[in-house]
C-alpha cells in the first residue's frame, strides 16, 4: 500500500496510507509522499484497494459499500511516516482531510481511529463512520427535513452526496455543448414519434454544430433509419435532462418540483439560444447545484422504493422526470467519472 523508496520506517514510526476525497486537502504535518488523480497509477491502485476491501467480508454490508464509495471519490493518496506519539495529530489531520486510512495491521480506519474494515471481523467497530465533509452532512439534513415537511420519508442511513470541496465540475462549456446535443436528440425523437422526422440539416440549422457534441449512443440514434418506439420514448425523455442543465446554466430562475414535465417549447428554445451563444456560459453557484443533487438523490430513492413496493410515487413525482434530472446532475458532478452514456444513478 506504499510507494516509499526507503525500505522500512524506523520501529517507532507507523507507515500509514491515507485516502482523501478533497480536491485540496490540507498538507499533513508529517513526512509523506502524495499523489493525485494526475498520477496514472492511482486509479488502478484504488481499484485494487476496493477489491481488497470487498474481499474482507463474505457479503456486502452498508459499511463496505460506504468505504467503496469513499475510495471511488478519492482525489489524493498520502503515504506517511507517523510517530506513535504523533498519532493524535494524525487523526486530527485525517478528519480535516476527510480521509480514511490503511493501518499496518491490515485494517481500514475512520478519522477517529475506529476500524471500518478488517480481515478479522472481531476487530470491526460498530461505531466507526465513513467521514463526510461538514457541508455535505448539513445539506443532507436540510434535504431530509424538507422532504419530511412534504410528507416524504427517506432513510436517515442514506449518505450525503459529494461536498463542495470534493467536486470536479464539468466546465460551463461542456455543459453548454451537452445541452445542444440533448436538444438535438430530444427534438428528433419528438418528431419521429409524431411520424414527421426532422431532416438532419434542419437540426444543424437550428442547433449549429450539434452533431459534433453527440455521445456515441446519440450518434447511433441519429443514424438509425427505423428507430423503435422505445428508442423514441427514451430520447424524448431527454428534454428533462436538458431542462435541468438549462437551469444549471442559469437560463431558468428556479427548478420546479418534479411533479410535472418541463415546458418543452421553452426548454428547446433555451437550448437554441445556447447553441448560438457559446461565448461565456456560467454555472449556478456550487451550493445551489449540490442542494439540487442531494434533494433529487433522495427523491429518486423515494420513487424507486415506491415502485418496488407497488405504490404510487409520493407527492405526484413523475419517475421519468426525477430519473433524468438525477442523471444530468450526476454527469455534472462527474459521478464515478463516467461519460454521458455511462452515467449511473444508484439510490
Amino acid at each position: 500500500m506504499s510507494w516509499f523508496k526507503r525500505k522500512s520506517p524506523p520501529a517507532e514510526f507507523l507507515l500509514i496510507n491515507a485516502y482523501s476525497t478533497l480536491i485540496s486537502p490540507p498538507p499533513p504535518p508529517f513526512a509523506h509522499n502524495q499523489r493525485d488523480r494526475t498520477d496514472p497509477e492511482l486509479t488502478p491502485h484504488l481499484g485494487g484497494f476496493i477489491q481488497y476491501v470487498l474481499g474482507t467480508q463474505p457479503q456486502m454490508t452498508a459499511t463496505l459499500y460506504s468505504v467503496m464509495r469513499h475510495l471511488e471519490r478519492v482525489q489524493h493518496q498520502f503515504s506517511l511516516e507517523v510517530a506513535d506519539t504523533d498519532l493524535a495529530a494524525f487523526l486530527a489531520w485525517a478528519g480535516q482531510a476527510n480521509a480514511v486510512y490503511f493501518y499496518p495491521d491490515g485494517s481500514v480506519r475512520d478519522p477517529a481511529g475506529r476500524v471500518l474494515v478488517s480481515p478479522d471481523s472481531g476487530q470491526l467497530d460498530p461505531a466507526a463512520q465513513v467521514p463526510y465533509p461538514a457541508d455535505a452532512l448539513a445539506r443532507k439534513n436540510r434535504s431530509t427535513a424538507q422532504l419530511q415537511r412534504l410528507g416524504i420519508q427517506v432513510p436517515v442511513s442514506l449518505p450525503p452526496v459529494v461536498g463542495e470541496g470534493e467536486v470536479r465540475w464539468r466546465t460551463p462549456q461542456e455543459v453548454a455543448r451537452r445541452t445542444v446535443a440533448l436538444a438535438a436528440v430530444a427534438v428528433l425523437a419528438e418528431s419521429r414519434a409524431e411520424g414527421e422526422p426532422l431532416a438532419h440539416s434542419v437540426l444543424d440549422r437550428n442547433l449549429p454544430g450539434c452533431a459534433a457534441f453527440l455521445s456515441p449512443a446519440e450518434q447511433a440514434y441519429l443514424a438509425e433509419q427505423q428507430p423503435s418506439e422505445q428508442q423514441n420514448v427514451n430520447f424524448g425523455w431527454r428534454y428533462e435532462s436538458l431542462s435541468l442543465l438549462n437551469w444549471a446554466l442559469g437560463l431558468m430562475d428556479e427548478l420546479p418540483f418534479p411533479d410535472q414535465i418541463c415546458d418543452v417549447p421553452l426548454t428547446a428554445s433555451l437550448a437554441r439560444e445556447t447553441a448560438n451563444k457559446f461565448d461565456s456560459p456560467q454555472l449556478q453557484p456550487a451550493p445551489d447545484l449540490l442542494d439540487a443533487l442531494d434533494l433529487h438523490f433522495r427523491l429518486h430513492w423515494a420513487v424507486v422504493d415506491a415502485r418496488i413496493n407497488n405504490r404510487e410515487a409520493p407527492q405526484g413525482i413523475i419517475p421519468g422526470v426525477i430519473l433524468e434530472r438525477h442523471y444530468a446532475l450526476n454527469w455534472l458532478t462527474r459521478f464515478e467519472d463516467n461519460d454521458w452514456d455511462e452515467v449511473d444513478t444508484p439510490t
